[in-house]
């Protein structure tokens, strides 16, 4: 039963857009998770779609899975590059990671609109300007 399973608690991990470049013209974002714990995760596995309404019309963009080996403590990795026309999309992010023998999962959400200038902060460890959110 759900009751006898582990409550393996997500904390101190991150998933940040972040703005890599900026011309006049065009800007590049890039989706990252971050990760502050003083742990190296292991098997990282995160699955991204976008999903909500446009112009009236509902929207959903593909799901893409990534892979990371391994990610060690206070690091970061980069999962995607993230096109600025899905932000008024709900962009989410499912992520399943080990520590030791233990699995961890959390889905992460940026709700439409969330990914704008006044949400704007240095991210820490990437320390590029960015949307982050995470426990």
């Amino acid at each position: 039963m759900k009751k006898d399973l582990p409550s393996n608690i997500v904390e101190d991990i991150f998933i940040a857009v972040v703005l890599e470049s900026e011309t006049p013209t065009d800007r590049l974002w890039s989706v990252y998770l971050i990760n502050m714990k003083n742990e190296r995760l292991e098997t990282v596995l995160i699955t991204s779609k976008g999903y909500g309404t446009k112009d009236g019309v509902e929207v959903k963009t593909s799901v893409l899975r990534h892979v990371i080996d391994h990610l060690d403590p206070q690091s970061f990795a980069k999962i995607e590059i993230i096109d600025e026309a899905v932000f008024g999309l709900n962009n989410e992010y499912w992520l399943s990671y080990y520590i030791g023998k233990d699995i961890f999962d959390k889905k992460f959400i940026f709700l439409p609109e969330s990914i704008v200038e006044t949400n704007i902060i240095r991210i820490p460890i990437v320390n590029k300007p960015g949307v982050m959110i995470g426990v």
